[in-house]
């Protein structure tokens, strides 16, 4: 069993660490599905630790670079969303017992996605990072029908083709298939394997092959300053850091004519106090270089806060300023014009741990009094809302976290966004796949809405991304840049968009209703 788990963590860990190896995910269940047919067959006791073994191996082995930013948070991430995982799979199990033939598989597949679901929309402390569907993050080629189905219908595709393996293999083993099966239903087996397997393969090609980019250009020049992030506070003043980027800004205007975007990364600068904004010395000198350049605009980021009297806490993630009252903070995105006018947006997913405390009503005391208080408490939007290029261009700005989330991304567009950018700030985990992945999962958030993404990091990776899901270009890790380029808007929107993720609620409906049948049969 222990080959069996090695192969489940080598198949499910290359797809999100080596680029082009997707495919290997629709593969990767079959090993762990031995391994439990194996366990029951042979009545192996304490499995438990078997399954979730090897889900932690799996977790550690794509997303150790945590650890480079928090050891703790790190390990605690690996071992929580493990234990998830088998929880999901130890109830299969519990239903295998209670039911026989193809209903606890069919169990397991749609109470996997709800638990994706889940994690993706409602969930406080949520870890989506190896939601199934990002297999294919790093092939794009594959998965151009996102656009109708969202990165759940890659974890639903998954699955399929391993149960059907799984299946026929299982079928092959006991002797069904030859014993038992007539030819037709032999052909019908492996034609529908072929199907699954193949099938999705051709609907994309069709789909990449006909679709076309549509709307309006516009440039954007995309500025990546690359200050390490652990001494951006300290090694060097704002007012340097603005130096930096605006003459980074300057040589990205040149040969420029007409209206211009200038993107520049999350958490940029620390003094916008949101009941003042103009006052900030950033936003002053931002709005300056603008005068020189009036047909441009800067969308950046920005670490905020907000202040409110002492008679008025807003919220439980609010902090006591002294004598002075309260305080929230915020990781914010603005975008700012020569004449001063200005549009904020407060990032809404947040972080768990290190920019949210989950559940503060619950939660906050312990951290208070155990912890000294440790974890995060920024305070976000209730819903996106989008910033507006010239007065009257919506574009949507998903501040790093946020663009791991499809149907958040998708709300941008329901707003009215004809654009995407990311903003991020990704050197907190090192050189390690960590940024890579994060690079790739905006593609994914291109095929699902049909947007072009304008993506700013710090450090890199910056990127221009067609609606497609291709890189056009992309700037080089830890190292200064400018990009330059013209990007698409557009106000079309996909399936996905209007409708949202319909794969995630039918597995919701499936997953209840053969959880109700285990209850009331018996085997």
């Amino acid at each position: 069993m222990l080959a069996l788990a090695g192969a489940f963590v080598v198949l499910m860990s290359l797809p999100f660490l080596v680029e082009g190896t997707g495919w290997l995910a629709l593969l990767g269940f079959v090993p762990l599905l031995c391994m439990e047919r194996i366990a029951s067959l042979r009545k192996v006791r304490h499995f438990w630790w078997w399954h979730y073994g090897t889900f932690v191996a799996w977790n550690f082995a794509t997303t150790f670079w945590v650890c480079n930013a928090t050891v703790g948070g790190g390990i605690f991430a690996a071992l929580a969303n493990a234990l998830q995982m088998s929880l999901v799979f130890g109830l299969f199990r519990w239903v295998k017992r209670r039911s026989g033939g193809a209903v606890p598989y069919l169990f397991l597949a749609a109470a996997w996605i709800a638990w994706e679901k889940y994690y993706l929309t409602v969930a406080q402390i949520s870890w989506p990072w190896l939601v199934l569907g990002n297999a294919f993050a790093g092939t794009t080629g594959l998965v151009q029908w996102y656009e109708f189905t969202g990165a759940l219908g890659g974890s639903l595709w998954i699955w399929a083709v391993s149960l059907s393996v799984f299946g026929l293999m299982v079928a092959l083993s006991d002797g069904r298939f030859f014993a038992r099966w007539n030819g037709k239903a032999r052909i019908a087996a492996v034609s529908g394997l072929v199907l699954l397997l193949f099938g999705p393969m051709v609907v994309s090609a069709v789909v990449g092959s006909r679709y076309e980019e549509t709307g309006n250009p516009l440039q954007v020049v995309i500025g990546q300053p690359n200050f390490d992030p652990y001494e951006k506070f300290g090694g060097m003043t704002q007012d340097q850091q603005n130096v930096v980027l605006l003459d980074e800004f300057r040589r990205g205007l040149e040969g420029l004519e007409g209206p211009v975007l200038l993107l520049a990364p999350e958490t940029f600068t620390n003094d916008i106090w949101c009941n003042d904004v103009p006052g900030s010395k950033t936003f002053r000198r931002f709005r300056s270089f603008l005068t020189e350049h009036p047909e441009a605009e800067i969308l950046f980021g920005a670490s905020s806060w907000t202040q409110y009297p002492q008679w008025e806490r807003p919220s439980a993630n609010a902090r006591r300023l002294g004598e002075d009252g309260w305080y929230e903070t915020h990781n914010s995105a603005l975008i700012l014009d020569s004449t001063g006018r200005y549009g904020l947006y407060q990032k809404s997913k947040l972080v768990p741990g290190v920019e949210m405390l989950p559940y503060p009503s619950v939660l906050g005391p312990i951290d208070d009094g155990l912890l000294g208080g440790v974890a995060g408490r920024c305070v976000g939007q209730d819903k996106v809302s989008n910033l507006l290029f010239r007065g009257e261009i919506p574009i949507g700005c998903a501040v790093c976290y946020e663009s791991v989330y499809g149907e958040h991304c998708a709300a941008y567009v329901r707003e009215g966004a004809q654009l995407l950018t990311v903003i991020t700030n990704d050197a907190w985990w090192g050189d390690t796949p960590g940024y890579r992945q994060h690079l790739d999962y905006a593609r994914l958030r291109a095929i699902e809405t049909r947007r072009d993404i304008a993506r700013c990091a710090n450090t890199g990776i910056s990127a221009f991304i067609d609606q497609k899901g291709r890189i056009l270009q992309r700037s080089t890790w830890w190292e200064p840049a400018i990009l330059k380029g013209t990007v698409n808007l557009s106000t079309r929107e996909t399936f996905f968009v209007r409708a949202g993720d319909i794969v995630g609620r039918i597995s919701v409906f499936l997953m209840v209703l053969l959880l109700a049948a285990a209850l009331v049969r018996r085997k």
